[in-house]
């Protein structure tokens, strides 16, 4: 079985994520903006989000600040994913 953590780096690899700074540590996420076409087109994204391995950023909670490409953004809810493995934190633009 393939982890989420392997799924994750062969997306970086490929260029698909962005940088984001947490606790002075920086760790590749999977960010979305409002208004962004998801799912190859099928979808738009409504609010700023990020997903992430749980092992990556695992003291991400909500009311925490993470930057993404030099914008700090505040946490409002984060959401276990599947297994657990896999996390999804909504946030809002500082």
């Amino acid at each position: 079985m393939v982890s989420v953590e392997f799924l994750y780096a062969a997306a970086d690899n490929a260029g698909l994520l962005k940088p984001a700074l947490f606790g002075g540590q920086e760790v590749m996420v999977d960010f979305r903006a409002p208004d962004e076409d998801v799912l190859s087109g099928m979808g738009v994204s409504r609010d700023y989000s990020i997903r992430y391995p749980l092992t990556w950023l695992p003291e991400l909670v909500a009311g925490s600040t993470i930057d993404i490409s030099g914008q700090t953004y505040r946490v409002r809810e984060v959401t276990a994913i599947g297994d657990g493995s896999e996390c999804r934190a909504t946030l809002t633009r500082l």
